[in-house]
């Protein structure tokens, strides 16, 4: 097999895959047609971020079993053209976990102990040991925003020089914060008020973008800033303001909205602002880690074994696929729903198959509901790495099946709980391929899952679905369609509505404002 290096990695990996037998052949500055020759005939395709592995370049590589990225981020290929080719995108999520928790440690000592300035000042002639008075990390307070791989790394180190934790992240129980020492907190506002420092691990979603605002950082105060996860997380205008001019005392980041760092950008005028070139995970270790784990992908692949790494294959037996694959979108849909109208930290998911599925292999199918139930969390989850996110984060997974169904050949049922509350949905097919949602908590429903819906509860009384549609075509929001369902009369009911558009704000607390409106969630299913 042939397998195209065409960014610089680790020797290792290159020497792991020629070990192996394949021909491995290096093109580091291939662009253009030249990439597009050198791919032709190649079987795998390795890469970090400079390379960029469009829908032109799968067209032209026939051959092509798989692409491996050496590091984590796959923003330079299209995984949809891939996929549509056959071909497997993997990436290296685990090698540079500890280097970004490393970097992120040493920026929180470097900015409190403002390190760099001091560097400078006394390179440049100047003894300024009274300029500056630093901070000790002990016995102060760590807000920890996201406690996944980093931030689990993240807390185990500053927990030892006697940090006091906090954690922010909706996705994990107390008890899985308590493993790491920390104490888990509602929501973003209260962790940054009670931190001296506060350590960023998010990935960038939209739901995540400019997260840490203005106001945030007035509620950190005068403590910290550290950001190693990814660039737009912070809103840097507002955090340049607030250290120029308080309240904050410093800031240390090493990821931005653009880069290169643009030369106008506020940050660099800003002394107690420390700022590194995306250094995260520029270890040795690190970088040797990335290749070595791209190499194994691509042996995985090359054995047709799975692709543990994977963010596009789905790994089955061949003859069950056929049966089991109208099923997934069903169940990942079902999973997405779920965890939005739960609205809360998720401590379980329980998948359940009823009918003829329930003779089929799920596990697929069930790790295709954690994809959808943890769309909103990670931004590459897919049906191969969901479970080992459930189970790095504390998360309850169970499967159980019934070949007895009252009304449909086969349904799934995704169940989500928080400790307290539960929500469950149902979905099924109808005539093999029209995927349908039957079932909201309990109440039976008809709808279909995509683009934007609303689920309102409200109680049983005349003019409430009149006055739904009032307000939301006062805002410019078209009803597609709607299913209602209820207990009794006079009674709760349940109502999707099929929108062909999203709402605004201000638009659902208009219905909320409405006392015959118990509950209204918005639901996104894009791509679905």
């Amino acid at each position: 097999m042939k397998v195209l290096v065409t960014d610089p990695v680790d020797d290792a990996g290159i020497e792991l895959l020629g070990e192996a037998g394949h021909e491995v052949e290096t093109g580091y500055d291939l662009e253009g047609g030249a990439l597009l020759d050198a791919v032709a005939d190649a079987n795998a395709l390795v890469v970090r971020s400079g390379t960029d592995v469009s829908r032109e370049l799968f067209e032209a590589a026939p051959d092509l079993v798989i692409v491996a990225r050496a590091g984590v981020g796959v923003d330079n290929i299209d995984i949809d053209a891939a996929t549509d080719h056959g071909v497997i995108v993997a990436n290296a999520p685990q090698g540079n976990i500890r280097a970004a928790a490393e970097h992120t440690v040493a920026m929180a000592f470097a900015v409190a102990r403002s390190i760099p300035q001091a560097h400078t000042r006394l390179k440049d002639g100047e003894w300024a040991k009274g300029d500056y008075l630093g901070r000790e990390l002990n016995n102060r307070t760590l807000g920890i925003v996201g406690l996944g791989r980093v931030g689990q790394e993240v807390a185990k180190r500053l927990d030892s020089v006697g940090m006091d934790l906090l954690v922010f992240d909706p996705y994990i129980s107390e008890e899985r914060a308590e493993q790491f020492g920390a104490e888990l907190v509602e929501d973003l506002h209260d962790c940054l008020e009670r931190a001296d420092f506060a350590t960023v691990h998010t990935p960038l979603l939209p739901e995540t973008e400019g997260m840490i605002g203005a106001e945030e950082l007035e509620a950190l105060g005068d403590g910290y800033l550290v950001n190693v996860a990814r660039g737009g997380l912070v809103d840097e205008a507002a955090l340049a303001e607030a250290v120029e001019n308080g309240p904050l005392a410093g800031a240390a980041l090493d990821v931005f909205a653009e880069e290169p760092l643009p030369d106008d950008s506020p940050l660099l005028d800003v002394d107690d602002v420390i700022v590194t070139p995306h250094l995260g995970a520029s270890t040795e270790a690190a970088q040797e880690n990335v290749a070595i784990d791209a190499a194994r992908q691509v042996l995985a692949a090359f054995a047709e074994e799975p692709v543990t790494s994977a963010l596009n294959a789905p790994s089955m037996d061949e003859s069950a696929f056929p049966r089991v694959k109208p099923y997934i979108d069903v169940a990942e849909t079902a999973g997405r729903i779920a965890a939005q109208l739960l609205g809360e930290r998720i401590s379980s998911v329980e998948v359940h198959y009823e009918g003829e599925i329930a003779d089929e292999e799920v596990d697929l199918v069930t790790a295709s509901a954690l994809k959808g139930v943890f769309s909103q969390l990670e931004y590459e989850v897919n049906a191969v790495n969901a479970p080992q996110l459930a189970e790095d984060r504390g998360i309850e997974v169970t499967e159980s099946k019934t070949r007895q169904t009252e009304d449909f050949q086969s349904v799934v049922s995704v169940t989500v709980e928080d400790g307290d509350d539960s929500m469950s949905v149902d979905g099924t097919l109808f005539a093999g391929e029209d995927p349908r949602i039957v079932r909201i908590d309990g109440y039976r429903v008809d709808a279909r899952p995509y683009g934007h819906m609303l689920v309102a509860r409200n109680r049983d009384e005349p003019g409430v679905i009149g006055l739904v549609g009032t307000v939301l075509g006062e805002a410019g929001v078209n009803i597609a369609g709607m299913f209602n369902a209820r207990e009794t009369i006079g009674g709760e009911a349940l109502t999707v509505y099929n929108l062909d558009g999203p709402v605004p704000a201000e638009t659902l607390d208009r219905l909320l404002g409405d006392d015959r409106i118990t509950e209204a969630t918005t639901i996104t299913l894009d791509g679905t």
